[in-house]
């Protein structure tokens, strides 16, 4: 099989968004975990003006799994062109473009190609290929839709937010704190019980029971990644009733005079659904904010502060 031969593709979605919120959204992968159920983080590894290679985590049959990519912007095109550095086998070669169309002020056409090669072009490989592209994009569309719908406009919904202390202590021993969760339980008053597995160094999953102030207890599960000492990125997989999305990140950047400045970061989708279910029937959007705000700040706060604590005990 020939270069020209290599199959293609193709899946497409309508989308009530304008079409120039769809490129940015898609475009800036900061984006991704709040688009692409699967993502958990994604950052940028090079970025040379409209090229890039990017590196992705995301979750795959219950598992975290991580690749790198590259990339091609064409802003004024509205296209994205990716292609896969390594790919898995039965895949020889894979690559795609993601293509914007307007359909009008508040309507978008998003096309996605695809266009790929099994190893020795073998006609089972290809099949499964053909299935598994076929089945993922058919998943990943509606879902890119809803939340696409929700980013553009429904901005209300979304709020982002940060806590941030300073501590007479290393980044190091500040990461350390954060990194082992299956400590917490000991560490931390608010968590009631706690599970931490990591089958691949610096990816863990977390399942945690946390204790609110009115009593009850949530139990949610995050997909972490960890660059030590600075970063711990992390989206929730399993969340508690008021929200759709949770992701999120611990910053910690170690001054010159040894202080570290800590940080804790909040993106949050209102799930509008169970507002009254939660906060009562003569609660809203900016209640459900509200409360959200105090519930993550409140714990986000307590946790920085006992590691404030325990860096500071190892000056």
């Amino acid at each position: 099989m020939t270069e020209q031969e290599a199959r293609e593709v193709e899946h497409e979605i309508t989308v009530r968004a304008p079409a120039e919120d769809v490129y940015r959204l898609l475009a800036e992968v900061e984006n991704w975990p709040r688009l692409f159920p699967p993502s958990v983080y994604v950052d940028y590894a090079e970025k040379n003006g409209n090229e890039e290679r990017i590196r992705i985590w995301a979750t795959a049959n219950g598992e975290a799994k991580h690749w790198t990519s590259r990339r091609e912007l064409d802003p004024e095109g509205r296209r994205i062109t990716f292609w896969q550095e390594v790919s898995a086998p039965p895949v020889a070669r894979m690559s795609g473009t993601w293509i914007i169309e307007p359909q009008g002020p508040e309507q978008t056409r998003v096309r996605l190609l695809h266009t790929y090669r099994a190893i020795d072009d073998d006609p089972e490989g290809l099949a499964w290929i053909d299935r598994a592209v076929d089945r993922n994009s058919r998943a990943e569309l509606p879902a890119l839709k809803e939340n696409l719908e929700l980013a553009s406009l429904s901005a209300d919904l979304t709020l982002s937010f940060e806590d941030t202390v300073r501590i007479d202590g290393s980044a190091k021993d500040v990461f350390a704190f954060i990194n082992e969760a299956q400590l917490w339980t000991e560490r931390l008053p608010h968590v009631h019980d706690v599970t931490l597995t990591e089958s691949t160094p610096g990816v863990q999953t977390l399942r945690m029971d946390t204790v609110a102030k009115d009593g009850s207890t949530h139990t949610t599960e995050s997909v972490r990644v960890c660059f030590p000492d600075h970063r711990i990125a992390y989206k929730q997989t399993t969340l508690p009733a008021l929200m759709k999305l949770h992701t999120g990140y611990w910053q910690f950047s170690e001054g010159d005079d040894g202080v570290t400045t800590a940080t804790s970061q909040h993106t949050v989708t209102v799930d509008v659904e169970n507002i009254a279910k939660v906060l009562g029937p003569a609660a809203g959007v900016a209640e459900a904010r509200a409360f959200l705000r105090e519930a993550l700040g409140t714990n986000s706060r307590a946790t920085l502060g006992h590691a404030k604590a325990f860096a500071e005990a190892r000056r």
